[in-house]
């Protein structure tokens, strides 16, 4: 299991989702351009001392990501996604896709899976848009590991 985030733009954000990533031994893939530098001050407290054991692939783009992914499936998370996230069958090489926390992910990336591999995180009240990355992030990883029986004791 991988996570990816294309273009995150909070640094606060990054640094927790870099310690859930490590927490959990799984790679975490940052795609640039991104709004903050990865040695920024906020990004490392947000991690807080677990950065060295955070497996941390930065790429200068989606294309330069994509040419080192080889034949693992990739799940796209989008609240425009009608497909609920704990609905599908994960597999442990799987790779799951994350936008930005003020734009998401851009539509051409998107339309590079066909629906059935593009998820949203089910919420119960319309009027919240979006959910924090850092928990979306932690929900759509903990379901992909639970289904791969990858969690540990």
């Amino acid at each position: 299991m991988e996570v990816v985030l294309v273009h995150p733009c909070i640094p606060q954000n990054t640094g927790s989702i870099a310690r859930t990533c490590a927490a959990m031994a799984v790679p975490l893939h940052i795609i640039y351009p991104i709004g903050f530098e990865i040695s920024e001050k906020r990004v490392r407290r947000a991690g807080l001392d677990y950065w060295p054991h955070v497996d941390l692939r930065t790429h200068d783009s989606w294309a330069a990501f994509k040419e080192q992914t080889g034949d693992k499936q990739l799940w796209m998370f989008s609240r425009f996604s009608t497909q609920a996230s704990h609905q599908v069958q994960y597999k442990p090489n799987d790779i799951l896709v994350f936008g930005s926390e003020t734009e998401g992910l851009p539509e051409e990336i998107v339309q590079e899976v066909s629906e059935e591999y593009r998820l949203r995180i089910p919420m119960q009240c319309e009027g919240v848009r979006s959910l924090n990355l850092s928990n979306a992030v932690s929900i759509g990883l903990f379901e992909a590991l639970r289904q791969c029986d990858l969690l540990g004791e």
